[in-house]
C-alpha cells in the first residue's frame, strides 16, 4: 500500500512541478481538477506496480523451492548410489530451504 501512496504523492508533485516551471499559481480555482487526476494516474500506476512485485516474488519463490526440492532429490540419490556422502554444503542448503 505505501507504494501507492507513494506514487499518488509522486503524481501531485509532477503537477506542482509544471505549474512552477510555468509560473501559474498553483491553487487556482479553474485548475484544481488536475490534482485528483495525476494523483490517480500516479495512484493507479503505483497499485500497477505493487501487483508487478506480488507477481515477481511468487515466481521467485516458486523457483527457490523447486531448486531446494530438487538439491534434496540430488542429495538422496548420491546417498543411495553411495557416491559418497552428499557434501555439507548441498544439504546445507537443502536444510536451510526447508526452513524458510
Amino acid at each position: 500500500m505505501h507504494k501507492v501512496l507513494f506514487w499518488t504523492s509522486f503524481g501531485i508533485a509532477v503537477r506542482l512541478w509544471q505549474l512552477g516551471l510555468e509560473m501559474r499559481p498553483l491553487f487556482n480555482r479553474e485548475s484544481l481538477w488536475a490534482y485528483p487526476l495525476f494523483g490517480g494516474i500516479g495512484g493507479s500506476f503505483g497499485y500497477w506496480l505493487l501487483g508487478v512485485e506480488n507477481r515477481q516474488m511468487n515466481i521467485l519463490g516458486e523457483r527457490r523451492n523447486r531448486l531446494i526440492e530438487k538439491r534434496r532429490r540430488r542429495a538422496e540419490r548420491e546417498k543411495e548410489l553411495g557416491l559418497g556422502e552428499p557434501t555439507d554444503t548441498v544439504l546445507a542448503m537443502v536444510e536451510a530451504g526447508a526452513a524458510h
